[in-house]
């Protein structure tokens, strides 16, 4: 039986917006065969159709459909606790997500104060976050990276000051955390079992997959290299160059 596939974008299939070797043809087989595929990314700041976009701009088409994103799942996430008011300090995607879920973006007693990635960070969105976390409010991050390109601060950085102010950490929705894995797995009606991740970032996707029971695939395109396989304590099932190497789906 074929497996289900989950698939980082940065540094498995793209280097900034440009196709890594051979990822067109691999993505291209993977939907020829029907493949049930997540395209799954931490990074909360653009919609499944910015995404398509992306990927168009750079050569190939792949359906909305198969993108998952943090932001998704963090609204998958909140759709399943108690409350519908939440203080976000984040873009318009991640902001869309939560509206389509039901949710009211408010500063006014908020249920959860949810972190996502912004630019426009300031002095106020962490003195009336940490106000309502104190207060109460769930702490919701959408990912754990601490910083992106140029050393631009990322979603983690953000929610550093708020957990200083309050002592409190927020609950991570992105990876390594199994529960994006999880809901990943539910968008495509997949079972763990079934199921291969492919990442580049030992720290985040082969930990998330190990920590949800999947077969992992590292490549060894972006983040991690072989030698980083020593310093961590989990392995990845398999170690290939990069997607086009990839041998066993």
């Amino acid at each position: 039986m074929s497996k289900a596939v989950i698939c980082d974008i940065d540094g498995v299939l793209l280097h900034d917006n440009q196709l890594i070797d051979g990822a067109k043809a691999f993505i291209e087989r993977l939907l020829a065969n029907d493949t049930k595929l997540v395209i799954l990314t931490n990074y909360p700041a653009q919609t499944p159709q910015d995404l398509q976009n992306r990927f168009q701009t750079a050569g190939v088409d792949i359906p909305e459909s198969c993108f998952y994103t943090s932001a998704m799942a963090t609204a998958d996430f909140l759709k399943r606790q108690e409350g519908n008011k939440a203080y976000v300090i984040g873009e318009g995607a991640l902001i869309h997500e939560l509206y389509s879920a039901g949710f009211t973006i408010t500063d006014i007693n908020p249920d959860f104060v949810v972190v996502g990635e912004t630019k426009n960070y300031n002095w106020n969105m962490i003195q009336h976050a940490a106000k309502f976390v104190a207060q109460g409010a769930q702490f919701i991050a959408t990912n754990p990276d601490t910083h992106g390109p140029n050393m631009s601060p990322a979603c983690g950085s953000l929610c550093a000051p708020i957990e200083r102010i309050t002592g409190r950490e927020p609950f991570v929705v992105g990876k390594p955390s199994a529960w994006i894995v999880r809901a990943a797995l539910n968008k495509i009606g997949a079972h763990a079992d079934d199921t291969v991740i492919i990442g580049d970032n030992l720290r985040t996707d082969i930990l998330a997959g190990f920590q949800a029971g999947l077969e992992t695939i590292l490549v060894l395109s972006g983040v991690s290299s072989e030698a980083d396989i020593e310093m961590v304590p989990f392995r990845p099932n398999y170690v290939f160059p990069n997607v086009a190497t990839i041998d066993i789906i």
